[in-house]
């Protein structure tokens, strides 16, 4: 017997001499797309109808091949369906739920894929009718509630949570999505935070939970009160821990992962073989898959929420994950944003071994390993995103008290083992040589390792802004604490300056693109900062004599600068105003090459003498509080350029 033909909903072809056979479902389904009401031939249609396996790709596939009036004719059928969908959520039969579920997934992303064009308002009408619309969607988010808090199947929450990612990411841009506003008022922010705080709910729906609240925490955020932003900044603890180590343990996981291949693959083995003559082509870039959502969902954590900032400061063992083999998941349609969730085993309980022989780290750690591989590569266009974001999350931690508290505290010291990018004028750094620091030197290190490496054509301009802005909050933490930090900051003033030489040696075909003297002047400012309050936070003496040898021994490439500045804020171009500034930033660091030109002079004396009256006074009125906030910051502390020329 020849083997049945299911495809499109057929269970045999046509010939000449039969008529094709249908499946059940897809008769029943042609009856709804008629303009005649289904039930009033057989008033058992909607009982039977939610028995049937659902068939999704006939039942999208009819919605995509009506016209707009063609579907504004079955509207009270299409009504009636979703309406039925909902009531039979409600029933006892697991498979009544099931295919509801499934339908409802289909008839929601059926009619907008064919109303792109039309406002939202069209399609709350074509789903639901206006009349009904608050209604329905009220008896279909607490039917998604209960289901989501019961204890019963693990497949019927999955199939919740797609049909709710599904009615979220129906948009391209989420704030456009009318529907969300009955979301906004029938909140599942409780069943959300049930599902992440029960471990095998975790393990099994964590993804969808985690992605579903960032987007939900999205919508329309600066334009009207989003309760989800309000339920998430005020979390308790807890809750808190349950979403951070789940995030968290993801991306440890993915790193962990790809490090154990990359560690134990083809290159590796060559390298032990062949020694160091090939060390700069024998190891590849590592790299993960991005995922945007999961980044998503930690920015909005700690920025909405200081809890998610301390849970930062929680250890747990860098080694031993032990994994629980679930049960997989039930296929589903759709998976949102395009990115890939992980499997079932991904995850492991967060209820980690302890061990002495296994190394405790930290969830600050596990982020700034992660960020350190994938901010490696940002010419793909995911990778920049997830980069960008990466930036962003370390942009909230450096203005956190309470993370630069943790960040710079002498007494938690760790080893972080951040991931290189492979070049050929350096040697890979051997593991066992990494100190144990305060982590907020392996956050530089971090930032010095971007600067240094992503000097290039297609240059990530948004990218290095924050990235200065990370170093400059650090700093600023610092200055005002009198944090003196041991770490070797000539590593960050060269990386800075081959920024600002990469700047100028590219100045025509950047300036195509981008402002790059918003760049430059942060970068400058930096500078100025290290020079005018660097007696704050250098841990010696020694350091400020290393940061005027720099200047001194570079001068030339700030001469250069300020040359091209002062060519573009001369002229009445685009760029006068942005260059002018510059210009002016510029007067502390020149003082070094006035240093450098008249040093042997008499000259070199009389300007020296001048401008250390003025240092000796504006610092004199600064430590004692009379430094009025109108007043100049003095230009350089002469003393030093004096300790270091002459000595």
């Amino acid at each position: 017997m020849a083997q049945v033909e299911k495809r499109g909903g057929l269970l045999r072809k046509s010939s000449a001499s039969k008529k094709p056979l249908k499946e059940k479902v897809v008769l029943m389904y042609d009856e709804i797309f008629m303009t005649e009401d289904p039930s009033k031939c057989s008033p058992r249609f909607w009982e039977e109808l939610f028995l049937m396996k659902v068939n999704l790709e006939y039942l999208e596939g009819k919605l995509e091949s009506l016209d707009g009036e063609e579907l504004m004719k079955i509207k009270d059928n299409i009504n009636c369906l979703f309406q039925h969908c909902i009531q039979a959520l409600g029933e006892e039969h697991p498979i009544r739920v099931v295919n509801a579920l499934q339908t409802l997934c289909a008839l929601i992303r059926g009619v907008h894929q064919k109303n792109k064009s039309t406002s939202g308002f069209d399609i709350i009408n074509m789903l639901m009718g206006f009349d009904k619309a608050e209604l329905c969607m009220k008896n279909l988010m607490e039917s998604l509630d209960s289901l989501l808090c019961a204890e019963g199947s693990e497949s019927l929450k999955s199939l919740c949570l797609k049909l709710l990612l599904c009615l979220v990411t129906v948009t391209d841009n989420i704030s456009q999505n009318t529907i969300l506003e009955y979301v906004m008022i029938n909140s599942i922010f409780e069943a959300i935070l049930q599902i992440l705080s029960h471990p095998p709910s975790r393990r099994e729906h964590g993804y969808d939970a985690v992605v579903l609240l960032a987007l939900l925490v999205n919508y329309r955020k600066y334009e009207s009160v989003n309760p989800y932003i309000v339920k998430l900044s005020i979390v308790d603890d807890e809750a808190t821990l349950n979403v951070s180590i789940w995030i968290l343990l993801f991306l440890f996981r993915q790193y962990k992962d790809k490090e154990e291949e990359h560690q134990s693959g083809f290159f590796s083995a060559l390298t032990n073989m062949v020694g160091s003559m090939f060390i700069a082509d024998a190891h590849e870039k590592i790299s993960v898959q991005t995922n945007e959502a999961i980044l998503l969902a930690l920015y909005e954590a700690v920025h909405l929420n200081r809890n998610f900032i301390t849970v930062l400061a929680q250890s747990h063992p860098e080694m031993g994950l032990v994994t629980t083999p679930v049960s997989p998941a039930p296929t589903t349609p759709a998976t949102p944003l395009g990115t890939t969730p992980p499997s079932s085993d991904v995850i492991s309980s967060v209820e980690l071994p302890l061990d002495a022989d296994v190394q405790t780290s930290n969830l600050l750690i596990t982020f700034l390993k992660y960020s350190s591989i994938v901010m490696q590569d940002t010419k793909d266009e995911h990778r920049l995103h997830s980069g960008k974001l990466c930036l962003i999350i370390l942009t909230c931690i450096a203005e956190d008290q309470y993370a630069n508290a943790f960040l710079h505290d002498d007494n938690m010291n760790f080893r972080v083992n951040l991931h290189r990018m492979p070049m050929r004028h350096r040697k890979k750094a051997a593991d066992k040589n990494l100190p144990c620091r305060p982590l907020v030197c392996a956050v530089l290190d971090l930032m010095v390792e971007f600067i240094v490496t992503h000097m290039m054509k297609e240059f990530p301009m948004d990218l290095y802004v924050r990235c200065i802005q990370v170093v400059h909050k650090l700093l600023c933490y610092q200055k005002k604490c009198r944090v003196r930090l041991h770490y070797t900051w000539r590593e960050l003033w060269s990386a800075l300056i081959n920024l600002l030489k990469f700047l100028m040696s590219n100045e025509t075909v950047l300036l195509a693109k981008h402002n790059i003297f918003t760049l430059a002047l942060m970068i400058v400012n930096l500078f100025n900062m290290f020079i005018t309050y660097g007696d704050t936070f250098l841990p010696t003496p020694s350091s400020y004599d290393e940061l005027y040898y720099e200047i001194i021994r570079m001068h030339q490439s700030f001469d250069n600068l300020y040359s091209m500045v002062l060519r573009l804020s001369t002229n009445a171009g685009q760029w006068k105003e942005a260059a002018s500034k510059v210009t002016h930033a510029l007067v502390n660091i020149r003082l070094g090459s006035i240093c450098q030109k008249y040093q042997r002079s008499s000259q070199f004396f009389q300007e020296v003498t001048g401008k250390m009256c003025l240092n000796v006074a504006y610092h004199t009125k600064a430590r004692s509080g009379q430094n009025s906030g109108n007043s100049k910051p003095a230009e350089v502390c002469f003393f030093s350029f004096l300790t270091l020329i002459y000595t």
